[in-house]
């Protein structure tokens, strides 16, 4: 069976993500830094036939990325990288002006640099696979000007060009910058905890991820919703 390792996994649209891939029949390696969550999510998504592995631990650490990618090889292979482990650089949200620099480098850490480094450890199983893949999720904070998303949305930004460039030094891969749209998560509950309007649940763009797989278009950016709508 196809092997997913899907970086912050046990909430939101990590979650949402890994649930449609255990449906699907896939094996998955699964993270965050919250051992119980991921226990619980973990549970939830296996099924017959569907072996889960939950590694708790922090993306910034090499040993941790590692040891993901190892535990896809145990289990045959990987086929799919999925970088949805995300930091804010603070939270809530401030303007530029006040952005605690220590944040600003947590996030280029977590978003980026994390990002990246999983790939290298990846990039020899992707390119044995047949159909190897790298989903990066990204915002629309990455292309758009929001006051107090800077810091967030500049992480996002280099993370779409680190996923271009990969897609043309990696041909024989697709990869995906994929941005899923407003939704309602932790991760925007804790941007932005006054804002009570209401959002679409993660699980309402599962369907434009699982479209990329099935339909495998060439690398590049990708709007989740526009997706789902059929454009």
């Amino acid at each position: 069976m196809p092997v997913a390792i899907i970086t912050g996994a046990s909430k939101g649209l990590g979650r949402a993500l890994a649930a449609a891939l255990a449906a699907r029949g896939w094996d998955l390696v699964l993270d965050a830094r919250g051992a119980g969550a991921l226990k619980e999510a973990a549970e939830a998504v296996s099924g017959p036939g569907t072996r889960v592995a939950a590694l708790p631990g922090d993306v910034t650490d090499a040993g941790h990325r590692a040891d993901l990618v190892a535990a896809a090889g145990r289990l045959g292979g990987l086929d799919l990288v999925v970088s949805n482990a995300s930091a804010l650089g603070a939270e809530p949200l401030v303007r530029l002006g006040e952005l605690p620099l220590p944040g600003l480098r947590r996030a280029l850490e977590v978003n980026v640099v994390a990002a990246l480094g999983l790939v290298q450890e990846a990039l020899p199983l992707l390119r044995e696979s047949a159909a190897g893949a790298v989903v990066a999720v990204s915002s629309d904070a990455g292309a758009e000007a929001y006051a107090t998303w800077g810091g967030y949305g500049a992480s996002k930004a280099a993370l779409d060009q680190l996923a271009a460039v990969l897609g043309v030094e990696e041909p024989g891969l697709r990869v995906w910058a994929v941005d899923p749209g407003d939704m309602a998560t932790g991760l925007y509950a804790a941007a932005v905890p006054d804002d009570d309007d209401p959002r679409p649940a993660p699980e309402s763009v599962v369907p434009a991820f699982l479209r990329l797989l099935d339909e495998r278009p060439a690398s590049g950016r990708y709007d989740a919703p526009a997706l789902v709508e059929g454009r």
